[in-house]
């Protein structure tokens, strides 16, 4: 019976040795649909929002009057751009509002409000426009207003390593990647073709996001 049984057996082993080897292809494959977007290259930490009165200043008036809800944008004709934006794919949206807002002249705080560092409203930007971070800011709230939810989207401060300066985008997540919004191009692009741009943190209306670097190893 011992001998009778090992032809069954080693069938058995046979089968048993598939099926893992077909599960752990599938759990390679299902790892690899889960590894995290590594947004311009880094890792990142997220955190709670604090220390940030400026962010904080922003989301508490913008709790109490939400500015793409009251009459500040009703000479934009914000409505008609929505009701066009309606049928768009998201990249079509993006560049939508993208250059609807990038038409607003670039002002420095310095002459606006007189301070180095000022983080406008949406309402402000629109009444007197603004530099970097203000038209991340108002992109961002008029595509929630539009419908997309604060976990697709993220403001960006970062490093412009070309122009050696400070700088802020919006980027959205979709289609298995980030598009950047830019106050300094109406191209919508993916964060990977944008390797000068090196994040110190990011944050929306529910968290903030350390940005660590992955080093090179090309290098």
């Amino acid at each position: 019976m011992i001998n009778g049984g090992q032809p069954g057996k080693r069938a058995g082993l046979r089968i048993l040795a598939a099926l893992l080897f077909s599960a752990a292809l599938l759990q390679a494959s299902y790892a690899w649909a889960d590894e995290p977007l590594r947004l311009f290259n880094t890792v990142e930490f997220r955190g709670a929002l604090k220390n940030l009165p400026k962010w904080d200043r922003v989301l508490k008036e913008e709790g109490k009057n939400p500015t793409f809800k009251s009459d500040a944008v009703v000479k934009l004709k914000w409505e008609a751009l929505k009701e066009k934006a309606a049928g768009m794919s998201l990249k079509e949206k993006l560049k939508l509002v993208n250059d609807f807002f990038n038409r607003m002249p670039y002002r420095t705080d310095r002459e606006v409000w007189g301070v180095e560092d000022y983080w406008e409203t949406p309402r402000e930007f629109i009444q007197k426009s603004g530099d970097c971070e203000d038209y991340s800011i108002t992109k961002y709230y008029g595509l929630r207003d539009m419908g997309l939810p604060a976990d697709d989207m993220r403001i960006v401060i970062l490093q412009d390593t070309i122009r050696n300066l400070a700088h802020a985008v919006l980027v959205v997540f979709g289609d298995g990647t980030a598009y950047v919004l830019d106050n300094v191009s109406n191209v919508i692009m993916t964060h990977d073709r944008l390797g000068h741009y090196k994040p110190q943190y990011s944050l929306n209306e529910e968290y903030r996001w350390a940005h660590v670097p992955i080093k090179d190893k090309s290098n």
